[in-house]
């Protein structure tokens, strides 16, 4: 393989997932589409550079070089930094500023660039500054909660905390469970009606642009396993 990864749940409540890899070679993978954003903190030769990056509207191949070494912060939904407009930062992200070797500039303070063990402890600190909330609203609303503010409202709310509207984020997870449903067997029809499609050129068109191949190929992706 040409890099190694694994992945751990976190212990706060504010992160979906935190993951790592390491590369042996030169690559690239197909990166899909995916509504949360990430801290990256991706280190080599001895220097690290830390990037926010935004949700990502579309499968997209992204290039990898050998020796780096990446930690991936991923958010949950509805969780954002106030100082960034994540809407302006879809399929991109910002490079914080170097204050010295191992830290970083954020917020108008010094941040130590954690590693895999201790991003728990850094996205505490996190909190603790005001840097990083969570909109309860936005919350309620992707759990289906009815909501005492306009409809309006909280589709400023998504947008502002998200980056993507709501009718995106649930896009992009009704492909997931179009996905889930293939590599578990089920056939290409059952699939338009259990993921709620109209039809199967509607269900094909939203995975090749978001998942970056087609039912049939997920499918037979499945098979050769």
């Amino acid at each position: 393989m040409s890099f190694t990864y694994e992945d751990k749940p976190s212990d706060s409540p504010f992160v979906e997932t935190i993951w790592h890899t390491r590369t042996n070679r030169s690559g690239h993978y197909l990166a899909t589409a995916d509504g949360n954003w990430d801290i990256l903190i991706r280190k080599r030769d001895r220097i690290a550079t830390v990037m926010v990056c935004g949700p990502t509207t579309k499968a997209t191949p992204v290039p990898y070089e050998e020796g780096v070494e990446t930690i991936g912060i991923q958010f949950k939904l509805g969780v954002f930094m106030p100082q960034f407009l994540l809407h302006t930062q879809t399929d991109s992200g910002t490079i914080m500023p170097d204050a010295m070797r191992k830290s970083f500039w954020l917020g108008g303070s010094v941040w130590q660039i954690p590693d895999y063990e201790n991003v728990d402890s850094f996205v505490a600190r996190l909190v603790r500054a005001d840097l990083l909330v969570r909109d309860p609203i936005v919350a309620a609303a992707l759990q289906g909660q009815s909501q005492d503010i306009s409809e309006r409202s909280v589709q400023r709310r998504f947008l502002r905390t998200t980056g993507l509207p709501q009718r995106y984020i649930q896009y992009i997870e009704r492909a997931r469970q179009a996905v889930a449903l293939l590599q578990q067997g089920v056939p290409i029809l059952d699939t338009v009606f259990q993921a709620g499609y109209s039809d199967q050129p509607h269900m094909t068109k939203a995975l090749k642009r978001l998942i970056g191949q087609t039912p049939a190929q997920i499918a037979r992706q499945r098979q050769s396993e």
